[in-house]
């Protein structure tokens, strides 16, 4: 008997359908070879939404959000919408989306991939086998602390503000993802913070550390972030997990992206407490290439394998995807981010027609 799960497909912007398509015809190909049955409802997030009702999260797409049991986001924004007042922007229909459906924890993996080894900008030996998971928190930190604003002093000057705050509460729920992410990789966890100076981080170093007594098992450390910043591109190899706020594992996030030479190669996942997570891709929404066929859907195929792992605990579904995507690199397929000399240069549909192809071979 088919397994049926309900999922919300949120195409955004630029790039976003294009790679879309491909994510949910591989999907569709991967349910009938293992008896999974897939309801899809598209809604509207970003500017694609300011565009239609005005507004980047109508209320319709966080309810229909909220009754899935997962959600696969393509990417948002553009240079369309950037002038707009900052609580219409595609970026903050974002975070409410996060905030709504109380993602607190986003999982973004680094993994340097065999055959794009030398796509890095790095050196070979520093990169080559590296594989890390950062865990960074969501709806915390500085992107939601109050008081946030630009205001008016009692001189007439303007003064921008924005607050940098955590509860233990916030700072233990996401420790306890990233040990248990720990656990399940390589036993060492990297603790970022900026404890030296700020006095949210000391709080925040003070909580993990004490944490760390229910999980003997992991290897604790701890760096400023200054100092992760400088590791990750000195010596990416020493990192397995690593675990910071809002801002800082927003930076370092992209840092460890870039460690794989391409954006487009990698996905993430969003997580709460309950309830359905969301799953997306980290690069943009790349306007400039939109409607070229000429984008690189992997990494949104490898967030519906995140998905598959992660939210529907479909680990087979997920393996079956990712060998698929290895496959498609093995012949010598490549988008234009990923191309090297003697390799098959693809567009996105056609990238899509491999990885189809590759999952029926199997």
């Amino acid at each position: 008997m088919a397994q049926n799960y309900r999922i919300t497909l949120l195409p955004g912007d630029g790039i976003g359908p294009e790679i879309m398509a491909v994510a949910v015809d591989v999907l569709k190909v991967v349910g009938k070879q293992l008896d999974l049955s897939f309801e899809f409802t598209e809604a509207l997030l970003g500017g694609a939404a300011i565009d239609a009702t005005s507004s980047p999260l109508p209320d319709e797409t966080l309810l229909t959000c909220r009754n899935s049991d997962a959600v696969l986001l393509a990417a948002i924004g553009g240079y369309k919408w950037d002038n707009l007042p900052r609580h219409q922007r595609p970026e903050t229909g974002l975070l409410g989306l996060r905030a709504g459906l109380g993602l607190f924890a986003n999982l973004r993996p680094a993994k340097i991939l065999p055959q794009l080894v030398d796509a890095s900008s790095l050196k070979r030996e520093v990169v080559e086998g590296v594989d890390m998971m950062v865990v960074r928190e969501l709806t915390g930190g500085i992107y939601f602390g109050q008081p946030k604003g630009v205001f008016e002093t009692e001189t007439g000057e303007k003064r921008g503000v924005n607050t940098m705050a955590y509860t233990e509460a916030e700072i233990d729920r996401i420790g306890r993802v990233a040990f248990e992410t720990a656990q399940k990789r390589g036993g060492k966890l990297c603790s970022v913070d900026k404890a030296n100076v700020l006095e949210v981080s000391q709080l925040w170093r003070d909580r993990i550390t004490l944490l760390s007594k229910e999980y003997p098992g992991v290897e604790l450390s701890h760096l400023y972030v200054d100092a992760a910043a400088m590791e990750l591109v000195r010596r990416p190899k020493q990192f397995d997990t690593i675990v910071t706020g809002n801002l800082f594992g927003d930076i370092l996030s992209d840092a460890a992206a870039m460690l794989t030479g391409s954006i487009g190669m990698l996905p993430s996942a969003s997580l709460g407490a309950s309830g359905p997570g969301l799953f997306e891709p980290v690069h943009g929404s790349a306007p400039d290439i939109a409607g070229q066929d000429k984008a690189n859907p992997l990494a949104q195929v490898l967030s519906a394998a995140m998905m598959l792992r992660y939210g529907l605990n479909q680990p087979t579904a997920a393996d079956k995807i990712e060998q698929a995507v290895l496959q498609v690199l093995d012949k010598g397929d490549r988008t234009g981010d990923i191309m090297s000399e003697g390799m098959n240069l693809l567009g996105c549909r056609a990238m899509g027609d491999s990885l189809i192809q590759a999952l029926e071979e199997s």
